[in-house]
């Protein structure tokens, strides 16, 4: 997994490339929660270069969601598509989470 966090406007964008699994997942927690103790509270988180994601993989979205409602931050998933969007779908993550399908339509949703 290649975690890479860039800053436009008022977000944080999170792009993930590769896979987010047990493996992985670990990594992206600490690093999101870094950002978030940082004082980031705005984040997308990119999807469109994420082959993989599993359980794991799962689990540190809601980490992520549960951590940014404790401060009243914001989330939202661009570029959901593929095998990724079908473990969403199954999951029912695809009703939790707000997505959109571009990073410009999820920076517009936060603007």
């Amino acid at each position: 997994m290649e975690f890479k966090a860039t800053t436009d406007q008022n977000a944080t964008i999170i792009t993930i490339t590769g896979r987010l699994d047990a493996v992985t997942a670990p990594e992206y927690e600490k690093k999101i929660r870094e950002l978030i103790d940082g004082g980031n509270l705005h984040f997308v988180v990119d999807f469109e270069q994420l082959d993989y994601i599993s359980s794991a993989g799962l689990r540190g979205l809601l980490v992520t969601a549960k951590l940014l409602k404790a401060k009243k931050g914001q989330l939202r998933f661009a570029n959901v598509t593929g095998t990724v969007k079908e473990v969403f779908d199954i999951s029912g993550f695809n009703s939790i989470f707000q997505m959109d399908s571009s990073l410009a339509a999820s920076l517009a949703a936060l603007s």
